[in-house]
């Protein structure tokens, strides 16, 4: 039976090395593609579905996919406010859960963040928490969540702040052992491999998965 894989947020960081671990893999005879906009990518197991995000339950069975790996992430800055970063970060990964499982998806994977916490005195991490719990209830038989911290790569956008990161933290990766392995710096592509791996190991129940992943 063919297999299929739906990316949202297959044009970011993490989603781009994503899309071409899933072709080289072999893994999925499908992929699915959802984006804003079109993709030029020649591949005929690729289908891009093009959705504003504003009601994807209507996309109905274009939705329908076994694995589905959730990128979609923004930041305070980019987004304006805190209500448009909870629009991204929250209320499109849990109507992408929604929408996917009512099609019979059986695997979520998501992308989180280190130091996530309900009632953590950061409202980025309180957003992904929440997100984290509830996208955790919405039955799918797995669902793993990735809590990356910085996340080491070239991006279409600028963001200064995070550019000077990127540059200092790999200088600390070595000190960050034990209980702080968890907030070393790591590539985007090495996210993506995680997920590839995880979706590859179908283990039933909810799974929150510090970086990089233990051997």
């Amino acid at each position: 039976m063919a297999r299929i894989a739906l990316v949202a947020g297959a044009t970011g960081l993490v989603g781009q090395h994503l899309v071409q671990r899933l072709l080289v893999s072999g893994a999925y005879d499908h992929i699915k593609l959802l984006t804003r906009r079109p993709l030029a990518i020649d591949d005929g197991r690729i289908e891009n579905v093009i959705s504003d995000y504003a009601d994807l339950a209507a996309l109905g069975a274009r939705l329908q996919a076994d694995d589905v790996f959730c990128c979609l992430g923004t930041t305070l800055r980019k987004a304006g406010s805190r209500a448009a970063f909870e629009d991204v970060d929250y209320r499109m990964v849990l109507d992408l859960a929604r929408a996917a499982r009512a099609q019979g998806a059986r695997q979520f994977l998501v992308v989180s963040a280190a130091g996530t916490a309900e009632h953590s005195p950061s409202f980025y991490s309180r957003v992904k928490a929440k997100m984290e719990r509830d996208v955790a209830a919405v039955g799918f038989d797995a669902v793993h969540i990735l809590r990356p911290s910085l996340l080491l790569g070239a991006r279409d956008e600028s963001r200064p702040a995070e550019a000077v990161s990127q540059w200092l933290m790999p200088l600390f990766n070595p000190l960050l052992v034990g209980g702080l392995r968890k907030y070393r710096a790591i590539r985007g592509e090495d996210v993506a491999e995680a997920m590839l791996q995880l979706a590859r190991r179908e283990t039933r129940g909810v799974h929150i998965h510090h970086l990089p992943l233990d051997a």
